[in-house]
Formats: C-alpha cells, sequence, structure tokens
C-alpha cells in the first residue's frame, strides 16, 4: 500500500469506496441537514437570505486568508485537522460514471453565489475584490429582484436541479443537457464554482417537522429546487424560516458546524451593521442578478428530451422521499443539567437510553454507530463508536420490554438497574475515547480487508455472519447541541434501520428520527425513548 508522505492511509479508501463511487441518490442516502432557529427580524426569506450571506462572505474569507482559528480539542487543546475547509466553498461534486469526482474552484476568481427559486438558477456576486461581503443591503436587493423576476411568472422552471438526486444516471443526464447546447456546460460550471448555493424555496412551513423535511430533502415536488451535490446549500422559505443542507462526501459534520455557528450567532440586525450600505453602492442596487443559463439558445430547455429526463427524475426523487419518515421529538422532561448532576456523561446517558429503546423497537441488540471523529490526526475524519456492548445488553435484558419488575421489590429492581444503567455508560465512554484516539476497531478492519490482493482468499472472519451482522448498522446516531438549532438530521443508512440524530439541552432533549415509511419505526421509536427516558430517571 502506497500513500502520501504524513498523510492517513485511509483517506483514499474512504472518501472513495464510502462517498465517491457509491451509486445510491445523494438526498437522504449522504446529505444531512440543520434546522436553525428562526431570526425574529428577518421574517422573510430574502432578509434571511440576505444576512445569511452576509455572514458566509464573512467566514468564507477568514477560511481563504488562513485567518481562521484552528478547532481544538481536549484540556491539552490539541488542534484539529483543516483540511475540509478547502472543500466548503467554490466546490462541488461532479458526477461520472462509476466515480463522481469532486472539483475545487479558485476562490479568488469566483465571487459568486448561484441562487434558486421555483426550479430556475441565478447569480450574482455577493462579495467585493478583498472578498469583503457587498452591503447587506445590496445582496438583499438583489435576491428580492430574483424573486421578482420568477413570481411574476406564470409557471415553474424547468427544474432540472432534480436530475442531481437521481441514482446512477446523474451523469447521463448532465451530458445530454450539455449536448443540448454547448453553452450549457459554462452554465453548469456557474453553478459547480459558486461559492454556496441559496436556495428560495415558496413553502411557508411552521412546525419543527415540516421545516425539517423541507431542509433535508425538499419534499415530495421539491428536488427542482436544489443542487443536490453542492457542499453547502443554504435554504430559506418565504415565511423567514431557514437551515442548511451538507452534501457528506469530502467534509464531516463538524467544520460545517462551526460554519453554521457564524450563520445562526449573527442576527438580521448584526449582519446589517457588519456590512453596511455606503452611497457608493448607490448605483448597484439595481442589476447585478443574471440568469444562469441566460446564453443558452431559445426553447432548448422546452424539448421533449428535458422535458423527459426531469420527468423521470422527478418521479424517482417523489419516490425516495415519498418512502421515508421523519420524527422531530422533544421530550421536556429533563435534560443535561440533571444528568450532569448524576455525575453521568449526556452523551452516554442517551446512547445508553437509545439502546434501551431500540432493542424494544427491535426485540433484540443491534449493531449502532455512534460517529466520532478522529481529526487529531491529519485528513483524519470519523471512527466507529459502537455503542451496543455487553454492558448494554445486560442492561436491556434486565429492563425487559417493559418494567415488570422481574419478581423484584421495587426499590431493589431500581437500584440494581440502575448500577448497570451506570455500568453501560462508563463503558461508552471509555470506547469513545479510545475511539478518538483512532483505536476503534470499524476503520482498522476496512482496512485489513482492502489490502486483500485480487484473487487472495478472503480470511473466515470477513465471512462470518456475526462479523457481517455486528457492522450492519441498523441504528445510525450522532449527537449535536447547538442553542440556535431546532432540529438536525440525515436518513437511515440500512432499509431496515433508523437514523436518530439527537440534542441534549439543559433542560430537554431533542430526537430526529427516520426510517423507512412502511415501517412505522420513526413514530414508534420516538414514543419508546420518551418512555425509556422516564424509565431510568
Amino acid at each position: 500500500m502506497r500513500k502520501k508522505k504524513g498523510s492517513s492511509w485511509l483517506q483514499e479508501w474512504w472518501n472513495t469506496l464510502g462517498y465517491l463511487s457509491v451509486r445510491d441518490p445523494v438526498p437522504v442516502n449522504v446529505s444531512y441537514f440543520f434546522h436553525f432557529s428562526d431570526d425574529p427580524n428577518a421574517s422573510t426569506g430574502v432578509k434571511r437570505a440576505a444576512s445569511l450571506l452576509v455572514s458566509t462572505a464573512r467566514f468564507r474569507r477568514l477560511v481563504l486568508s488562513g485567518d481562521l482559528t484552528p478547532e481544538t480539542i481536549g484540556r491539552g487543546k490539541t488542534e484539529l485537522c483543516g483540511v475540509a475547509w478547502k472543500y466548503m466553498f467554490n466546490a462541488c461534486r461532479v458526477p461520472h460514471r462509476g466515480q463522481d469526482t469532486y472539483h475545487l474552484h479558485d476562490p479568488s476568481l469566483h465571487r459568486h453565489v448561484v441562487v434558486l427559486r421555483r426550479g430556475n438558477f441565478y447569480t450574482f456576486d455577493f462579495v467585493d475584490d478583498s472578498h469583503n461581503p457587498l452591503p447587506q443591503g445590496i445582496i438583499e436587493a438583489r435576491l428580492q429582484q430574483v424573486v421578482a423576476i420568477e413570481d411574476g411568472r406564470e409557471r415553474l422552471g424547468v427544474g432540472f436541479g432534480v436530475c442531481t438526486a437521481g441514482e446512477g444516471q446523474v451523469a447521463d443526464d448532465r451530458d445530454r443537457l450539455i449536448r443540448l447546447d454547448p453553452k450549457v456546460k459554462a452554465g453548469l460550471e456557474v453553478i459547480e464554482s459558486a461559492a454556496v448555493v441559496v436556495c428560495m424555496d415558496i413553502t411557508e412551513p411552521v412546525s419543527t417537522g415540516c421545516g425539517s423535511v423541507g431542509f433535508w430533502h425538499g419534499g415530495e415536488g421539491g428536488g427542482s429546487n436544489r443542487w443536490f451535490d453542492k457542499p453547502v446549500e443554504i435554504i430559506v422559505t418565504d415565511n423567514g424560516k431557514a437551515g442548511l443542507l451538507g452534501e457528506h462526501s469530502m467534509m464531516d459534520g463538524m467544520p460545517m458546524v462551526r460554519f453554521a455557528d457564524c450563520l445562526v450567532r449573527n442576527k438580521y440586525k448584526d449582519t446589517m451593521m457588519q456590512a453596511p450600505l455606503d452611497v457608493t453602492y448607490i448605483e448597484e442596487l439595481r442589476g447585478g442578478v443574471r440568469d444562469v443559463f441566460e446564453d443558452v439558445g431559445d426553447g432548448k430547455f422546452d424539448c421533449q428530451e428535458v422535458a423527459e429526463m426531469v420527468a423521470v427524475g422527478t418521479n424517482a426523487f417523489n419516490k425516495l422521499v415519498g418512502d421515508q419518515e421523519l420524527t422531530a421529538n422533544t421530550f421536556r422532561g429533563f435534560g443535561s443539567r440533571e444528568m450532569k448532576r448524576a455525575k453521568m456523561s449526556p452523551d452516554a446517558f442517551v446512547q445508553v437510553v437509545i439502546q434501551l429503546a431500540t432493542t424494544r423497537l427491535f426485540g433484540k441488540s443491534v449493531g449502532t454507530y455512534e460517529a466520532s471523529q478522529v481529526r487529531v490526526f491529519k485528513h483524519g475524519r470519523t471512527e466507529t463508536t459502537r455503542s451496543c456492548s455487553l454492558e448494554t445488553v445486560e442492561l436491556c435484558q434486565a429492563m425487559g420490554m417493559r418494567n415488570d419488575g422481574r419478581g423484584e421489590s421495587c426499590d431493589v429492581a431500581r437500584k440494581r438497574r440502575m448500577g448497570l444503567f451506570r455500568k453501560a455508560a462508563e463503558g461508552h465512554v471509555r470506547y469513545l475515547k479510545l475511539a478518538a484516539k483512532g483505536q476503534g476497531v470499524d476503520r482498522h478492519m476496512f482496512g485489513l480487508k482492502m489490502l486483500l490482493k485480487p484473487r487472495e482468499k478472503v480470511p473466515a472472519l470477513f465471512n462470518n455472519p456475526l462479523f457481517a451482522a455486528s457492522k450492519t448498522w441498523r441504528v445510525s446516531t450522532s449527537h449535536l447541541t447547538h442553542p440556535e438549532f431546532d432540529n438536525w438530521g440525515w436518513g437511515e443508512v440500512v432499509p431496515d434501520g433508523v437514523g436518530i440524530a439527537y440534542s441534549i439541552h439543559p433542560d430537554r432533549c431533542v430526537f430526529n428520527v427516520t426510517a423507512r415509511r412502511e415501517t412505522n419505526y420513526s413514530r414508534r421509536l420516538s414514543h419508546l425513548l420518551d418512555e425509556a427516558l422516564m424509565e431510568v430517571w
């Protein structure tokens, strides 16, 4: 095996086999979403998007200049690898048959964003020559132009953004568009080289659940207003709700969390002061917006070939997202404050609760994945913390499918079970610490299997049914708590599994549970999580 000096031996294998060569649709299977809390001074999509773009420009400038303070972890302030930043802005996943690639564009040559509205694409510059944000008033005026143009049309745009949600035919669809007119390729390059994409949806969600569905994939019929291959899509709705959709291939969640933190901590009033409107910009209040595909010949997108391509993509997308169910659930009985008073790690506490709830859901303990970052290593990404352990199995057996006492007095039974609960939580913390040091087992076993030469006999371990079952992640979990996030999440990683994103606030726990609709797992598991939390407290 050869690798670049000082780099991770895992990097290329993980990026390609884990993501770029996988032919599953990017939405649901790869992307993750953040649902931001409301900004009380930005009650429209135009205002919210303008404010978020000012914050994006300021953060992007820190990244480009090298002035972004390195992230650190632990008491020793160990610096984390920052290679992910180069994939955040002015980058894009580009589909190819067999294996996709990632294109990085020179930020100094590309100062624009792309805005989608009703399935059409527009672009304008949002930073000046020094990469400072243009005045918020200018950005807001340009966004308003996009809305005015689109809302004045009688019909929706051609909507071929939905084709980026396809399975194996995405590269073919891209080639077909380029064959229509050579100038289509230039338009695609505008999208791919944009700093970020802003999706201005015409929806007005009210509940957290409805908003989360929109930010996750757009819902049925919503795929036309996305470009799923972009690493960052900022999404706003007409009533000022906002979120972010991240393409996972080259960048994990924590760098995106830091970017999102900048977005949500700077409110509309803050960004207005950070990027004030100067008299020198008055002339720029008009114009500056361009249709990305304005140079493409008249009627080229109105042909039957494009209509059929979009129809096929739309039907596939609607089926994909229609098969999914998302349940956003807030447990208000207690939160991290009480867990800490009990001298327990909040993350470990919730992970053990998840084991109890999912064991009751499936009738047995199953493979459970918690993502742990290993960015203390160069080009490090994640390792698996295996939450299902001998200790959690022992606890679940003692707790049973319901709190039935098992023949013991209530006080004796509770004391014994709480002892097992604490033991399981302590075991989880130990494993998590090992995984964070790169001493987990899953990436190591993956590397050993990759070292097998063509036609070399596969060791019996890799064909062992128990080994296969242990890495079938029917429960995929991750923890992220931010005071300005209402929700966040992703899709389940196996058809008969669940995805559980959770946040542990001082006074509450928030769970986002996803699963195939036919299983009815998401709503059932949400109830079981509430039940388990009350039972162990």
